[in-house]
C-alpha cells in the first residue's frame, strides 16, 4: 500500500489521545509542540499526565473511552491493547477520523515518522510500519548530514524568499535566484572540546563531528591520537599560541573561523580540555555571532576533571569541603589578581590551570592566604597521556620543586581521604604506566 506523504498543521485543532501509561505519554510531546488541543481519556495516567492535566496543558477524562469521543476530533492517537485499538479504530472510521495505533500498523490510517527537526526544516522517514528501526538509524545518518546550522540557514531563505515576491521581478529570475541559493551549503563552525589527551576521552559528539569536518583549527597541545581521527579530507591547520610565541594571533584565528564558514564549510575548532574554560571561546563566539556564523559548542572533558582522575582523587569531598574554584595563572594585563584570602576561607579546591613557572609565587600568596602549609597539593603533567606525571607533595613543599612541561596543572586542597597523604619529608612522583 502506498502511504501519501503530508505535514498537518494541527495549531488549535482537537485531538485525542486514549491511553495515558507511559507510551502515550510518550506521544504528548510532539503533539503539544505543533499546538494541538490534547484531550486524552483513559482510567489511569501517568505522573506527568496527571500534572500536564492539572496545570490546564491538557485535558484529561478519567474513565474507559467513549465512541462520542469521536465528536469533533481531527487525529486520533491510540496508546491501548490492541483489542481496544481494534474497536477504536472501526468506530474512527464510521466517522472519517484518522487514527494511529500505537505499533499496531493494521489499526492505523497514519504513522509516526522518525524525524529530523532543524528548526522550520523536518525531514520524515517512514518504513511503512514495516522497520522503525530502520527509520531510526536513517534519521541518525541524516542528522549528521544536516546540521543544526539548517535551522538558521532555512530562516535566512525564508527571508530572502519574501523579500523577492515582494519586489517586481521577472519570475523565473526569482525561480533561479531561489534555487541557486538554496544549492549552497550552509557553513556551521564547531567549538569542540577534545579532552585532557587521551582519545578515549573524546565524547561520541565530539568524535562525530570530526568526522564531517572539511576544516580543522587545532591547538598545539592536542596529541597525535586525536589529529590522527580527522579524516583525510579535511584541511588542517595548526593555530596554537604558546605562551611568548604567539605565532597566530587570536584575531587570526577568529578571521579564519568566519572565512572557511561563510565559504560554506563544516569547521571543527578543537581545543584540549574544554574549550570555554580558559580557552577564550567567547571571544572567537562573538566574532562568530558578529559575522552572522551558526555555530555550537561540544564541550570536553576539562583539565582539572583528567588531572583529579591521574592523582587518583575526587574534585569535591563533603566531608572536608563542598567548594570547588577553577583558576588560570595567566591573566591579560591589568585583570586585577585572585582574591586569595576569599579562596582560602571558601575551603575545598583549588585547580589553577596552567601553572607553568609562577608555583613558587602561587604557594606563597596561598600560605600568605591562610591555607595551611600541609594542604595536600598535585601538580600533574600530560593527565591521561602515555607520558603523564603526577607529584604529590604539600602546599609548604611546593616552592622549589621541579616545574612540570605544559600542559600541566595544579591541584591543592584534594584527599584520598581524610588523611594527608604527601610525604613527610618530600614529594612523591609518579609516571603513568605505558600500556602493552
Amino acid at each position: 500500500m502506498s502511504l501519501f506523504p503530508i505535514f498537518v498543521k494541527l495549531e488549535g485543532r482537537p485531538v485525542l489521545l486514549v491511553g495515558a501509561g507511559p507510551v502515550g505519554e510518550s506521544k504528548i510531546g510532539g503533539l503539544l509542540s505543533s499546538g494541538a488541543v490534547v484531550t486524552v481519556v483513559a482510567p489511569e495516567a501517568t505522573a506527568a499526565i496527571r500534572q500536564l492535566a492539572e496545570c490546564g496543558t491538557i485535558s484529561w477524562h478519567q474513565r474507559e473511552f467513549d465512541p462520542n469521543d469521536l465528536d469533533g476530533i481531527t487525529l486520533v492517537v491510540a496508546a491501548v491493547p490492541r483489542v481496544v485499538a481494534r474497536l477504536l479504530y472501526e468506530e474512527a472510521r464510521s466517522r472519517g477520523v484518522l487514527v494511529n495505533s500505537v505499533d499496531d500498523p493494521d489499526n492505523c490510517d497514519f504513522y509516526y515518522p522518525a524525524v529530523v527537526n532543524r528548526g522550520d526544516l523536518q525531514i520524515a522517514i517512514s518504513t511503512g510500519g514495516h522497520s522503525p528501526a530502520l527509520a531510526q538509524r536513517i534519521r541518525i545518518e541524516l542528522e549528521q548530514q544536516f546540521g543544526p546550522e539548517y535551522a538558521q540557514w532555512v530562516q535566512q531563505l525564508g527571508g530572502v524568499r519574501r523579500d523577492l515576491f515582494a519586489a517586481e521581478m521577472d519570475p523565473e529570475l526569482r525561480k533561479q535566484t531561489l534555487h541557486d541559493m538554496a544549492r549552497e551549503k550552509p557553513g556551521m563552525v564547531y567549538l569542540v572540546g577534545a579532552g585532557p589527551g587521551d582519545p578515549e576521552l573524546l565524547t561520541l559528539k565530539a568524535l562525530r563531528i570530526l568526522g564531517q569536518a572539511d576544516v580543522v583549527l587545532h591547538d598545539d597541545l592536542l596529541t597525535p591520537e586525536i589529529l590522527e581521527l580527522i579524516p583525510s579530507t579535511a584541511r588542517i591547520e595548526s593555530v596554537g599560541k604558546r605562551h611568548n610565541d604567539r605565532q597566530v594571533t587570536q584575531q587570526e584565528i577568529n578571521r579564519r573561523l568566519c572565512e572557511s564558514a561563510a565559504a560554506g564549510h563544516t569547521v571543527v575548532r578543537l581545543k584540549g580540555g574544554d574549550g570555554a574554560i580558559f580557552g577564550r571561546a567567547s571571544e572567537e563566539m562573538n566574532a562568530l555571532r558578529a559575522a552572522g556564523i551558526s555555530f555550537a559548542i561540544v564541550p570536553g572533558i576539562t583539565a582539572a576533571s583528567g588531572a583529579a582522575a591521574a592523582a587518583g582523587v575526587s574534585l569535591t569531598d563533603r566531608r572536608t569541603g563542598s567548594a570547588l574554584v577553577f583558576l588560570t595563572a595567566q591573566r591579560c594585563k591589568g585583570n586585577p589578581p585572585p582574591n586569595w584570602k576569599a579562596i582560602a576561607e571558601l575551603g575545598g579546591t583549588t585547580a589553577i590551570y596552567m601553572p607553568g613557572g609562577h608555583e613558587d609565587d602561587l604557594a606563597r600568596q596561598l600560605l600568605e592566604a591562610g591555607v595551611a602549609a600541609e594542604t595536600s597539593c598535585f601538580v600533574v603533567a600530560g593527565a591521561s597521556r602515555s607520558d603523564e606525571r603526577v607529584i604529590e607533595t604539600t602546599l609548604g613543599q611546593l616552592p622549589g620543586l621541579q616545574k612540570l612541561p605544559a600542559p600541566a596543572i595544579l591541584l591543592i586542597g584534594t584527599v584520598r581521604d581524610i588523611r594527608v597523604h604527601a610525604s613527610a619529608t618530600g614529594p612523591i612522583a609518579r609516571i603513568k604506566a605505558q600500556d602493552h
